[in-house]
């Protein structure tokens, strides 16, 4: 069985850019008020998702690997 992800959005940092539904359509929405959210707060792992949290202009989005609670994204600096 491969990761399961805790994937979170940020709404006081959300600019509503929409970036994170051009690579991940099936992960993400926006609300009334272009704030983003999962589709579902638990997710497989998979490199659509990596690429909206990535793509993210201003790192809203963290993924967290369910199991162990380790921060996938964004990196510790």
């Amino acid at each position: 069985m491969g990761d399961r992800w805790q994937v979170e959005v940020d709404r006081s940092v959300c600019i509503g850019s929409g970036m994170c539904l051009n690579h991940a359509p099936e992960g993400f929405r926006l609300d009334s008020a272009r704030q983003s959210h999962p589709a579902d707060p638990e997710s497989d792992a998979n490199e659509k998702i990596l690429a909206a949290a990535e793509g993210c202009p201003v790192e809203a989005i963290t993924l967290t690997l369910l199991a162990s609670g380790e921060v996938v994204f964004p990196p510790e600096e």
